[in-house]
Order: C-alpha cells, then sequence, then structure tokens
C-alpha cells in the first residue's frame, strides 16, 4: 500500500500485475486475530490439552480476494473518496507477470484459507477492503 501511495506521489501511470492474486492483509487485522485467540485463554492443564488437540497449521488472511492491479486501483480509489476529491488518482495500467520480470518467481494464486482459524477459534479476519480504509485512515491521521 505505501509504494503504491508513494508512486502515486511521483505522478505518472503506474504499471501493476493483473494476473497474480492474494489477499492483502493489514498486519493491524493480524494483531487482532492474534488478540482474540489468546483474550481468553488461562493456563490450566485443561487449556494445554485443548490446544494440543488444536495444534496445526493455520492461516490468518483478510476474508476475500484479488490482484495487485485490484488492490491498486482500490488503494487509489479510496484514498481519493477519503480526500474529498483532493486526491487524483494516477492512470493504473494492468500487465502480466511477464511484462514484470522480478528475480522471485510469484505464485498466479497465493490466497490462503482462514477456515480452519475460525473454525477451531471462531475467529474470523475482515475483508481485505476493510483492512485497507482503516489502514488509510490510520495513515491520514498520523
Amino acid at each position: 500500500m505505501l509504494t503504491m501511495l508513494r508512486l502515486a506521489d511521483k505522478g505518472g501511470p503506474i504499471r501493476v500485475v493483473s494476473d497474480q492474486r492474494g489477499a492483502p492483509t493489514t498486519s493491524t487485522q493480524i494483531a487482532r486475530a492474534v488478540a482474540a485467540l489468546l483474550g481468553g485463554a488461562s493456563i490450566g492443564a485443561d487449556a494445554v490439552d485443548r490446544l494440543k488437540s488444536a495444534s496445526g497449521l493455520y492461516h490468518a488472511t483478510a476474508a476475500g480476494e484479488t490482484t495487485w492491479h485490484g488492490f491498486a486501483t482500490a488503494i487509489f480509489e479510496e484514498r481519493a473518496r477519503a480526500s474529498g476529491g483532493a486526491f487524483a488518482a494516477p492512470p493504473v495500467t494492468a500487465i502480466t507477470t511477464a511484462e514484470y520480470p522480478t528475480p522471485a518467481k510469484r505464485p498466479a494464486y497465493s490466497v490462503l484459507s482462514s477456515a480452519k482459524l475460525e473454525r477451531t477459534f471462531g475467529v474470523r479476519l475482515g475483508g481485505w477492503r476493510e483492512g485497507l480504509v482503516e489502514a488509510l485512515s490510520a495513515l491520514a491521521g498520523s
């Protein structure tokens, strides 16, 4: 998000990959999920047994999914909305991964499921757009 905002401040068109999907998740969303997990925990033997039976791999990601291009577009749309029109979004051009080579190969689909976290502990992260709105609001207030 910060990279997109810096590029917007420089002006000019921005080229963003549109064939890679993910679920942008803010650190605040993850912190809330961890706090919810730890909130009611006691350290008695029964709690340890409960946690042992629930051991395994859990993902904590925002709900929904988007492409990097969709994310960049949403960042600029939300910033323009929040600024009352004072921010003019730069042109965002969708490109393919092949048009933006990087040393590290990126997966086309990297959306992780948080269903096990919700099913086991009742913890669900909000949508990626909610996280975006909250993060931009926090940046504007700082």
